[in-house]
């Protein structure tokens, strides 16, 4: 099995081939795998836009939430996690601690808005709990006055 170089190896590399090299490299990277794909158009389109990005990344984490089937609660955890792991990729994407606070308080708004009695099952309540962890780390680590509007925020969930 091919050992991956080291992450400054690979940096120093790209910067020695030249740009069309580079171009080409991406493209390439972009073709094999979505996730990669999915990476260079958050880079390219959605970086430079924080609030469009927000605004549809939270539209979707609504409409999959609206599209559960809760009928049975073994489909509705799976789509659950889904939807969580979905919005976890999107956070690791934008890689800013705001983010991840805004997407994780939007999931777990739409999870207790959406019906499902989350908190009978334990494995969804633990999922629950979680993420309020999650967003309190987030939130700790962000300046005061921001700390303080999502703090209001998390105090609804």
């Amino acid at each position: 099995m091919i050992k991956p170089a080291s992450l400054s190896l690979l940096k120093q590399e790209l910067a020695s081939r030249p740009p069309k090299e580079v171009l080409e490299i991406c493209l390439k990277l972009a073709k094999y795998k979505k996730d990669n794909k999915e990476l260079l158009s958050y880079l390219l389109f959605d970086a430079d836009n924080e609030v469009e990005f927000l605004k549809s990344v939270k539209a979707e984490i609504e409409s999959q939430f609206s599209e559960i089937n809760t009928t049975h609660l073994y489909f509705a955890r799976k789509s659950i996690r889904k939807i969580l792991r979905t919005t976890n990729k999107y956070i690791r994407y934008a890689g800013k601690k705001h983010i991840e606070a805004e997407l994780l308080i939007c999931f777990c708004a739409s999870l207790k808005d959406s019906g499902i009695a989350f908190q009978s099952v334990t494995s969804l309540s633990n999922l629950y709990t979680n993420q309020l962890h999650k967003i309190r780390k987030a939130i700790s680590l962000l300046h005061e006055d921001l700390q303080f509007d999502y703090q209001e925020e998390l105090k609804t969930l």
